[in-house]
């Protein structure tokens, strides 16, 4: 069996997935996996075992859904601006905010398969955003607005996460969270802007709605 890299994504991503848009953002259309692919019935082993780690990227995540419609919505959040889309996952952010009008739209994700799944998905939405694989946890490249959907489904990682948020809005930056209600969203220091009853797929989720709330850091 050949082991996927990075290198060889491609062919495996469009046969794995179809291009569709996300039930709350017609606008943006993604490679993502549906009922007519087996990519979200397997099991972590299963995907190890052909070189893939979890493919966040497949699938259109609720609080990437509410976030991005917000940022469609309320363009003037991002328009001009040089914007952070952290966790990125399909870009689905990311492609929300170009479309938009923002300046400038790094999509940072740690998984490598996220940029050939990205590059896939700017190419069907004829955008350009910079891809960035590294964990930024902690850097400041002078953004004026990040923007992250669906983090805070890990402790450690939201631990991780408040303190960078709250340097970089100390410093100016707008910080713009979208969440489904996951156990550690941070229960202080939150504004709500808006709420999204986003469509999602029972068999990720438990259910087939998904009521999602767009967050500024205050």
């Amino acid at each position: 069996m050949t082991k996927l890299t990075p290198k060889n994504a491609k062919k495996f991503i469009l046969d794995n997935t179809a291009l569709m848009a996300p039930p709350h953002v017609p606008e943006v259309l993604l490679h993502l996996a549906d009922e007519a692919h087996d990519l979200w019935l397997r099991t972590e082993e299963e995907l190890a075992e052909i070189g893939l780690p979890p493919p966040f990227w497949a699938f259109a995540w609720a609080g990437g859904q509410g976030l991005a419609r917000y940022v469609l919505d309320h363009p003037g959040t991002v328009r001009g601006k040089r914007v952070l889309d952290f966790a990125s996952g399909s870009g689905l952010v990311a492609i929300a905010a170009m479309k938009a009008g923002a300046a400038e739209v790094i999509a940072a994700d740690i998984d490598p398969f996220c940029a050939t799944a990205i590059a896939l998905n700017l190419e069907a939405n004829a955008v350009v955003v910079e891809f960035l694989g590294a964990d930024c946890v902690g850097s400041d490249d002078g953004w004026d607005v990040v923007l992250a959907g669906d983090v805070f489904y890990d402790k450690a990682f939201a631990d991780r996460l408040m303190p960078w948020f709250a340097d970089l809005r100390a410093r100016g930056a707008e910080i713009l969270v979208g969440d489904p209600g996951r156990a550690y969203l941070p229960r202080t220091g939150l504004q709500p802007l808006a709420a999204y009853e986003v469509p999602v797929t029972r068999v990720l989720e438990d259910a087939e709605v998904k009521r999602t709330t767009v967050w500024r850091l205050a």
